[in-house]
C-alpha cells in the first residue's frame, strides 16, 4: 500500500555511469546530465513554487580542485533562472576560450556542473522562513572528499 500523494517538495538525481567523453560522443554535447536535470525538474516545476536548487559533485578530480557545486534562489521563476544563469555561465566560459566543448575534460573542470552526480530541489515550502538558506540541496564540504555531504530533500 502506498501513501497519498500530498504537496511535496520535488527531487531530482541524475548520476551519469560513463565519462562525459561518452555523452559529447553519443549526444553531441558534453552538457548531457546538465540538461537532464532540468527536463527531470522540469516535469515536477509546480512543486517548487518557493525556490530551486541544485547541486553538483565531480567524480575523480585532482587534489585540492573544487568537486561540489551548487546554486539556489527563491526568486520569480526560479528553476529556470538556474539553469538559464548556468548556461550563460558556460557560453561565457566557451567564448573566452576557457571551455572547449569538443573537449569533455575542460568542461569537467571548468563548469561547476559539469560533473557525473547532479541534484536537483524544487522548494514547496510546508514549514521555515521563505529565504535562500532554506533552499536545498544544503552542503557541508570538507577539504577531505569522503567527509562531505550534499543533501536535499522532503524535510518538514
Amino acid at each position: 500500500m502506498s501513501d497519498f500523494l500530498k504537496h511535496e517538495c520535488g527531487i531530482a538525481l541524475i548520476r551519469l555511469l560513463k565519462p562525459i567523453s561518452y555523452y559529447q560522443e553519443k549526444y553531441g554535447t558534453p552538457l548531457y546530465g546538465f540538461n537532464q536535470l532540468f527536463l527531470l525538474m522540469e516535469k515536477q516545476h509546480n512543486r517548487g513554487q518557493d525556490g530551486a536548487g541544485i547541486g553538483c559533485v565531480k567524480l575523480n578530480v585532482a587534489p585540492g580542485e573544487p568537486y561540489m557545486a551548487r546554486e539556489r534562489t527563491t526568486k520569480t521563476n526560479s528553476l529556470s533562472r538556474i539553469f538559464r544563469d548556468g548556461l550563460k555561465s558556460y557560453q561565457k566560459m566557451v567564448n573566452d576560450g576557457t571551455i572547449h566543448p569538443e573537449f569533455p575534460q575542460t568542461v569537467k573542470d571548468k563548469f561547476d556542473f559539469g560533473g557525473e552526480i547532479l541534484l536537483g530541489h524544487l522548494r514547496y515550502a510546508t514549514s521555515g522562513l521563505y529565504s535562500r538558506e532554506n533552499c536545498h540541496p544544503y552542503v557541508r564540504e570538507s577539504n577531505w572528499p569522503t567527509k562531505s555531504l550534499m543533501l536535499a530533500g522532503n524535510f518538514t
